[in-house]
Formats: C-alpha cells, sequence, structure tokens
C-alpha cells in the first residue's frame, strides 16, 4: 500500500498534467476555429477546379487528345500513395486511422499483384509505416507547414509528384488524409490524383450560343481545351494536395482538443479517487495512532 507521501506526490504529478492538458486543450480550440475556416475556404474552389476540369476533359478525350496527367500511363501495375499524417501526437486517432486505412490499402494491392509505393507527409505516418512498409517508402516530408500552412508547401509536394510521374516512376497516385466534419468527428478519405478522376454523368447541356458545335461542353475556352489543360491539371494536383493538408491540419485540431478534454477529465477523475485514498490512509493513521495512545495509557 502506497505511503501517505507516495499519494500525495502522485496527486501533484496528475493536477500538474491536467494543467498541461487544459492548456493544450485551449490551444487547439483556438487553432481550430483558423484551421476550420482554412479548410471551408478552400472546399469551393478545389471543387469547381476539379468539376471545370472533368469538363474539359471530356472534350478533350472526345477529340482524342489527352495529356498524361489527364489520361495517364494507360496501366494500373504501380501504385503512388501519399499518406498525409502529422509531425506531432497527442491528436486521439487522427493518425492511427489514416495509418489503418493506408495499410488495409496497401494489402489489398499487393495481394492483387500491384506495385505499392509510399509518399508519407508527416512524421508520425511514416514511422509507423515505416514498421512494416519501410521497403515501400520513396519519399518522407516532414514539418510542413510547421509555422504556418501555405500553398507553397503543398506546391512543391505536387511539383515533386509530377516529376516523378514523368519519370515513370507510377502509374496511379491517390491521396489520404482526413476530412474535416467536426470537431470530434473526421473521415478518412481517398482522393486520386493521376490521372484525374472524370465525373461519370456529364455536364448539363447548355443550349446557348457559348455550346461548342460539336460534342456535348457547355462552355467554350479561350485558348483551346488542351491549352488550358495544359496549365490546370498540374495546377490542379497542388490545389487538391493543399486542401487535402488544410482538411488534415483543422482534423489534428479538432483530434487533438477533443483528447485533450478527455484526459482533462479522467485527470479530474484521477484526482477524486486518489484523494479520497489519500484521505482514508491519512484517517486510518490518525485512528491508529489513537488507539496507541489510548492503549498505553490505560497500561500505565
Amino acid at each position: 500500500m502506497p505511503s501517505l507521501k507516495d499519494l500525495k506526490n502522485r496527486i501533484k504529478s496528475v493536477k500538474s498534467t491536467q494543467k498541461i492538458t487544459k492548456a493544450m486543450k485551449m490551444v487547439a480550440a483556438a487553432k481550430l476555429r483558423r484551421a476550420k475556416e482554412a479548410a471551408e475556404a478552400a472546399r469551393p474552389y478545389a471543387q469547381a477546379l476539379e468539376a471545370m476540369l472533368a469538363n474539359l476533359a471530356s472534350g478533350a478525350q472526345r477529340t482524342g487528345d489527352g495529356r498524361s496527367l489527364l489520361a495517364g500511363t494507360g496501366k494500373d501495375d504501380v501504385r503512388l500513395v501519399i499518406v498525409a499524417t502529422s509531425d506531432r501526437g497527442l491528436c486521439g486517432a487522427f493518425n492511427s486511422s489514416i495509418v489503418r486505412a493506408t495499410r488495409k490499402r496497401v494489402r489489398e494491392l499487393l495481394a492483387a499483384g500491384k506495385t505499392v509505393k509510399l509518399y508519407c507527409v508527416g512524421r508520425k505516418g511514416a514511422e509507423q509505416l515505416h514498421i512494416e512498409f519501410g521497403r515501400l517508402m520513396v519519399a518522407k516530408k516532414t514539418e510542413v507547414g510547421k509555422r504556418r500552412l501555405a500553398y507553397t508547401d503543398a506546391e512543391t509536394i505536387a511539383l515533386d509528384v509530377i516529376q516523378r510521374f514523368e519519370a515513370g516512376e507510377f502509374d496511379v497516385a491517390e491521396v489520404v488524409y482526413n476530412r474535416f466534419k467536426s470537431a470530434i468527428a473526421q473521415v478518412v478519405t481517398w482522393q486520386r490524383l493521376v490521372p484525374l478522376p472524370v465525373a461519370s454523368s456529364p455536364l448539363p447541356e447548355n443550349t446557348g450560343n457559348a455550346q461548342r458545335a460539336t460534342g456535348n461542353v457547355p462552355y467554350e475556352y479561350e485558348p483551346d481545351e488542351e491549352a488550358v489543360l495544359a496549365d490546370l491539371l498540374p495546377h490542379n494536383i497542388g490545389v487538391q494536395l493543399y486542401k487535402a493538408l488544410l482538411e488534415n491540419a483543422a482534423s489534428e485540431q479538432g483530434a487533438r482538443m477533443s483528447a485533450m478534454d478527455n484526459a482533462t477529465r479522467n485527470a479530474g477523475e484521477m484526482i477524486k479517487k486518489l484523494t479520497l485514498k489519500y484521505n482514508r490512509s491519512r484517517q486510518a493513521a490518525i485512528t491508529k495512532e489513537l488507539i496507541e495512545i489510548i492503549s498505553g495509557a490505560e497500561a500505565v
């Protein structure tokens, strides 16, 4: 049974931990607001750009012209999986959920006879995946957006991915990240980057003068579709990665705030139990001393 001094030291230690977790919760809550606003602001642009490129892609495919980032290599033998996690822990199941989904997907692809390459963005994901799939890692990026996440951070990764594609290192690239839903809920999301995913259903017909005479593309582009695709396809990879990193940043702060809130509550419960145990032990020690004093007085 621990002594009164041990219990007192343990209560003091848990109180110190509770102060830290409470402070981390407040910091995460402040960062969450900014990260959530940034993620929500990026969604419309990323979705509109992808929809426009899908519209352009359908026109380019009809004319027989297709860029490599649009059409891909025509094969599906080598997969590049971009795993976006965080550099820091203490954020609940944020990183483990992404790693768990990645492990499942990699095992499925390997079982299907595919060659898999991992591109890790974030220290935690790289550390956890290195144990089982270290031989598959081709790149690792850490401290991305350490001070403040900017588009240039995602653009650097996008340029590296495009160079690897042009060098023939992979056929299909996809990114996995946590999409922010709420402070207590994040959704593991897979998104294909190369080749460009084209919507299965065409856009609505436009009967105005802007519609091209040949095909169902409802807009007229200046210059033509091929020139616009050549410029926007690389840009789209950077935008989609930037959106994924923003979603991850918001999800990380939400998960950390929730985890630190739970840790603070658990510390409070532990303090109550330890305090009760300390008081009982102290009362038992006092009662024992009184019994010894009374017994000694009666013996005299």
